[in-house]
């Protein structure tokens, strides 16, 4: 039988306003991993999707999913496995462009998938599971 785990971490950036943040845990430590739920390209100082096409998207996105790592005290060079969501197959050249610019190397595993709707004023979404710092070793 496996063990339980026993310590779960709710993973909130400093910052993001709380009537801005959306109705769940933007992340959650557990079992030596950073869980973090997927990220929009909302500016969480207003709560309202960045314009400027989907490079500007997937920057804001890369620095909501950065503010939840590194308010768990883990990078970009943490990721082990990332699921990126995109409304339009023609955006994937600009978003990888943006994406490989931040992600460490070796590049974490993959999923990139087309979805036929998002949320309002988003065309890119991403997901993604880090290593959790060493606590108290």
């Amino acid at each position: 039988m496996r063990e339980a785990v026993t310590a779960v971490r709710a993973i909130v950036p400093g910052g993001w306003p709380a009537d801005s943040r959306p109705p769940y845990t933007p992340g959650i430590e557990a079992g030596g991993f950073v869980f973090v739920s997927g990220q929009l390209p909302v500016d969480p100082s207003t709560g309202v999707p960045v314009e400027g096409g989907v490079e500007r998207q997937t920057e804001q996105v890369l620095r909501n999913l950065g503010a939840v790592l590194e308010e768990a005290g883990a990078s970009f060079d943490d990721l082990v496995k990332v699921t990126v969501y995109l409304l339009r197959r023609a955006d994937w050249p600009a978003m990888n462009e943006v994406y490989r610019g931040v992600v460490g190397t070796p590049p974490p595993a993959r999923c990139a998938v087309v979805v036929p709707e998002m949320a309002p004023g988003a065309s890119v979404e991403i997901e993604a599971i880090a290593l959790a710092p060493r606590r108290g070793a």
